[in-house]
């Protein structure tokens, strides 16, 4: 199976050894999150973007602690994901009702990284989007800040090289 792509126009981002493709309809959140949503009134797919999943490494497994038609708040703890590098808690970035987990992880967890903005999605809630949540320039200047937060701690020059 060929893992789909994200439908639209994506921002093309590079800095240091990081590249990524960001979808420009999508939502973010400092976190490293992305939110969208297929209609006007569906449910908000949920994902990490590419950055979180490199810092998570190769990925094992994902678990949820909640049931369809939960109630979920922003910034509550509602399952964890796994990494070889690191075992994370994973947090509503949506306000509203549990819609359910992306049954496809358990199939092939992988999706996450290869299909991130697509098949790759964690769960989704319908409700509302986090009110802090970023349009895809306001995540470009987080993934900048970070990126140079990143090569200052290690004491690496120039962030465009």
């Amino acid at each position: 199976m060929t893992p789909r792509r994200p439908a639209g126009e994506v921002i093309r981002y590079k800095r240091s050894r990081f590249a990524t493709r960001l979808p420009k309809h999508y939502r973010y959140t400092r976190a490293h999150y992305w939110l969208h949503r297929e209609s006007d009134d569906g449910p908000w797919r949920i994902g990490l973007t590419t950055f979180a999943t490199r810092m998570l490494g190769d990925l094992v497994e994902c678990n949820f602690a909640l049931a369809a038609r939960d109630p979920v708040r922003v910034g509550q703890p509602i399952g964890t994901i796994e990494g070889f590098k690191a075992i994370s808690d994973l947090y509503a970035v949506a306000e509203g009702r549990f819609a359910g987990a992306n049954g496809a992880l358990d199939m092939d967890i992988t999706l996450v990284e290869s299909a991130p903005y697509a098949d790759g999605w964690l769960y989704a809630v319908d409700g509302a989007a986090d009110p802090d949540s970023l349009d895809v320039d306001g995540y470009i200047s987080v993934l900048d800040a970070t990126i140079d937060r990143m090569l200052a701690a290690r004491g690496e020059g120039d962030p465009d090289a």
